[in-house]
Parts: structure tokens; sequence; C-alpha cells
């Protein structure tokens, strides 16, 4: 190579170098205020304190999860107190969330990565307001990134395609161009309500009487116990009945750990059965007394309402060989275990005003007709027939 040729290569190589360089910084500038470039923050300057709104819509569907009165809730489920951990953990790690990639393409581009605004495989569009509605940031998101073993770019047609979801293609700011990859698919950022309830629910603990009245009288029930723990009999029984203590077993602990799948708004009493409903009423050894009304049983999900109410005591009675030294300790617990009933009660009562979809296997369980409770009636044993019985052969 003589002098000639190595200043051309040299001059060559600087000028590709100068136009990359250039290239670069053109590419990092255009993502400046409507994204985010390589390694940085996808939403900067994101203030999570001033987050009171988020709305998330996909095609006709639309959550707004909306703060009211320092509490978060489900707008579009009756403002049912909504799931606070869910919420933060999501701004948080919105705000922190970097960019993989980034890329920008063409309107021909936007459907192949679900981010084209019209046709089919729509985005989903999370708008973050302040409390007077005004958008702060606004995020919009498409098709999940699936990994895969192959060293195609994401972006390239069918690149990330297989195994399961590490990231999403999305957009934000206004820009329609330019598209980001991130290292979370954000599964559960979509408008169903169901990871965005508050799932705490009622429990009926120590259950001293169990009352099921059916549509028709006389499929209905009464069982009571005497003792925490102790067997159920009925309290009114009939002539002639046996209770199976296995099966009544199955309805000693009703409710002891129910859930819902979602919250029923709107829906006429018709539709939800709750006009001619089944009614369980309990009674517990602590003094509380639940009213459940469980409506029809659609696609294995039951209707359900619920009142609660207490009696509790104000002062302990002394027993009858109580030791002065006793009454000191004695007292303590009782007041501390008043202090957990009423904290209890007041918890419960706040499930009160909504109505409920509850899964088949919190309800079935209780819901016995009063046929289905008692011991089996063997029938009677034929008796075998004596060859001296056995009917005459007519001759032919």
């Amino acid at each position: 190579m003589n002098r000639k040729q190595f200043f051309i290569l040299l001059a060559l190589g600087l000028l590709f170098g100068a136009w990359g360089l250039n290239r670069l910084r053109q590419q990092s500038s255009s993502w400046t205020g409507g994204g985010a470039a390589i390694g940085q923050k996808l939403l900067p300057a994101f203030e999570v304190n001033d987050v009171a709104q988020i709305a998330i819509q996909h095609g006709t569907n639309e959550l707004t999860l909306a703060k009211q009165n320092d509490l978060w809730r489900v707008v579009q489920r009756g403002n049912y107190p909504a799931n606070f951990t869910e919420i933060s953990g999501l701004l948080l790690k919105l705000k922190d969330l970097k960019v993989v990639q980034t890329e920008i393409v063409g309107p021909s581009q936007l459907p192949r990565l679900e981010l084209a605004p019209s046709g089919t495989n729509l985005p989903t569009r999370v708008e973050f307001r302040d409390a007077t509605g005004k958008a702060i940031k606004t995020l919009v998101l498409g098709k999940k990134h699936l990994q895969s073993g192959g060293q195609r770019s994401p972006m390239e047609e069918g690149g990330g395609d297989g195994g399961f979801p590490d990231g999403r293609y999305v957009m934000t700011g206004g820009a329609s161009d330019r598209v980001a990859l991130i290292s979370d698919p954000l599964a559960n950022l979509e408008p169903s309500s169901s990871p965005w309830l508050n799932k705490d629910f009622f429990k009926v603990e120590k259950a001293r009487t169990i009352a099921v009245t059916f549509p028709a009288a006389t499929n209905s029930w009464k069982l009571v116990r005497d003792t925490e723990g102790g067997p159920l009999k009925f309290a009114e029984p009939q002539g002639g009945e046996e209770l199976d203590a296995s099966k009544a077993s199955g309805v000693g602990n009703p409710f002891s750990s129910p859930s819902f799948e979602d919250i029923v708004v709107g829906a006429p009493l018709e539709a939800t059965g709750l006009n001619n409903p089944t009614i369980v009423a309990i009674e517990t050894f602590d003094g509380f007394n639940y009213t459940i009304k469980v409506g029809a049983k659609t696609n294995e999900n039951y209707t359900l309402t619920l009142t609660v109410a207490a009696a509790l005591p104000k002062e302990r009675t002394a027993g009858k060989e109580e030791k002065p030294e006793d009454k000191t300790k004695l007292d303590k617990e009782f007041a501390d275990q008043q202090k957990k009933l009423e904290e209890k009660l007041a918890a419960e009562k706040v499930f009160e005003p909504w109505t409920y979809l509850v899964s088949g296997w919190t309800v079935d369980s209780v819901l016995k007709e009063r046929a289905q409770l008692l011991v089996e009636k063997k029938e009677a044993a034929k008796p075998e027939a004596k060859p001296d019985d056995a009917p005459p052969i007519e001759a032919k």
C-alpha cells in the first residue's frame, strides 16, 4: 500500500465514522421529549405521586382507577376499593423502567407490532392523569415480545417469536413512529377489573348456627352446635329424620375463606337471581350475625350480597371462682379481644353496598338441600323365594 492509498483509506474511515456518529446523535435526539434512548428511562420525569387517575383502554373496553379521598377505587365497578399494592407496584415499576431497544418505524409496520391506531389487534392505551384529569404521561402498549434463542433483531419480521413473554413494544408521548422495546410484558396492564380489585373479603369464624332458607321451603334447614367445634344437630328436627354427621361436616364451617371474582354493577335483580335468593344466616360464638343472599348460578359463578351485624358485650362476666390476682389479666385479654372484634365488624361492613360474583366452590358446599343432609334410608331386603313358594308349572 503506497502513501496515497493509505490517506484515501484513512479519509474514508473518518468519513464513515463521522457519518455513523451523526446518525447516532440524530436517532438519540429524535427521541428527546417523545420517547427515550436505549438504556434511559421509558417515562423520564414521571412523578408517581402526582398520579390520581389511571385510564386503561383497549378498543371499546375501558377501565379507570381513580384516587378518591386518598383511597384508590375502580370506577366501572361502582367505585369499589382498588388493589393499592398492585397500583403502587405498577407506578414504581414504570418510574424506573428502561428502554432495551428503539426504532423509528413507518405506518405499515405498526400493525405487525400491534401499535396501529385502527384495524385489528389494537394496542392498549394507558393514560396517567393528575387530580384534575389532565394527562401526565401516555403509554401505548403493543405486541408482547417473546423469548427466543435466535439472533434476529426483535424489530425484524418474526424476531423474538417463540417462548414466553419477556418484553413489549411500546410508544410514549404522542409519537406515531417511535417504538421502544422494554423488558417487561406488563401483562396485567389491561382493562380487566380482576387484577385491580381489592380482593380482601369477609370471613366467618366460629359458626354456632347455620340456617339456609331456600325458595322452596321444604329444602330449608337450620343446624346448631352447643360448643365451638362441637357436633352439629338439627335445630328443629322433624320426625324420622337423622342427620348424617359426615354430610353435616361439609356445611359446618361456611364462608371460612371466601373470595370473589368480580363486582356486579347495573344488572337488574331478575338477571342476578337476587329477587328470589337463597338466604344463608349464620350466627357465631363471637356474637356476629351474617345474612348472605345467594342468587343465580351462571357459568359456575353465583351472585351474592352480604350484611353483617354483631352484639358485642361491653363488660366481662367474672367467673365464680376467679381469683383477684387474675382479674387484671383477664380484663385486659377481654378488652383486647373485643377491640379485635370491633375492628373486624367495621372492616366487614365495608362490603355491604356491593353485589359480588363468587365462584361455585365458595358457595356450593353450604347450599345443600335438607334431604342431602340426612342419613340415607336403606330399603328393607326382600325375602328370598323358597322352593315351596315357586309357582306351579303348567302342563303343555
